[in-house]
């Protein structure tokens, strides 16, 4: 049964590849009824509605173009619009510039909203490196492992469907990790800033267990919207 929010959450999750955003933003999901939005489903989902929006992406994208903060920005406000965000939403992986943070504040402001809370998972450089480097899925449902964290139950299969194919990302290696924790730093160096600016920062240990993380995340968002 979920808690109650009683103010409709807006959820800024920040963290570098691998700190686990995708498996807490599921377990705030299922707890708040909050609607996890990154910005690939939210460009996938206006298309595939065909929305002004969508559409104004989906000439962009069938160009090969990059879709502006623009587009990105109306999606996202088309998105907000509709029932099922009304407890709220965490967005993963938007914004990503103090430019971006700026219209997000804009945007909300004339929602008659603001930020909630902008969640930011803190990790060690040198674990996160091991934690990429050991990541792999399951070709069939997409249920996530780690050759030392998180291993399946039955070498080679599945715990959650049983499926015995398994793939990993090709750029799941501890050069590309140390590359892109390198730039994860430096883009979001300026939005740790501007959140703490605003009073809404709040930093999450993010080398526990995933136990240990969901409650202190579930302790922020009680917190901010009660």
């Amino acid at each position: 049964m979920n808690d109650v929010v009683t103010t409709p959450a807006i959820v800024i999750l920040l963290g570098p590849p691998g700190a686990g955003k995708g498996t807490q933003a599921r377990m705030l999901e299922d707890r708040f009824g909050l609607v996890q939005l990154s910005t690939g489903d939210l460009l996938r989902g206006a298309v595939a509605a065909g929305t002004p929006a969508g559409l104004a992406a989906k000439t962009v994208m069938e160009a090969g173009g990059l879709v502006s903060d623009e587009i990105v920005l109306a999606v996202l406000k088309e998105r907000l619009a509709q029932p099922d965000t009304a407890a709220g939403v965490i967005l993963d992986g938007f914004p990503r510039t103090a430019g971006q943070a700026a219209a997000l504040d804009v945007l909300l402001a004339e929602r008659g909203q603001s930020v909630t809370t902008a969640i930011s998972l803190e990790v060690d450089d040198a674990d996160m490196i091991g934690r990429v480097a050991g990541r792999f899925t399951c070709a069939e449902c997409g249920e996530g492992y780690h050759d030392t964290n998180k291993r399946t139950a039955t070498d080679g299969v599945c715990d959650n469907c049983g499926g015995t194919a398994f793939k990993r990302r090709a750029d799941d290696n501890a050069e590309t990790a140390r590359a892109r924790l390198t730039a994860y730093h430096a883009e979001t160096a300026p939005l740790i800033a501007h959140y703490r600016k605003l009073g809404v920062l709040e930093p999450v240990d993010a080398m526990g267990s995933i136990a240990g993380i969901a409650a202190a995340l579930g302790k922020i968002i009680e917190r901010a919207t009660s």
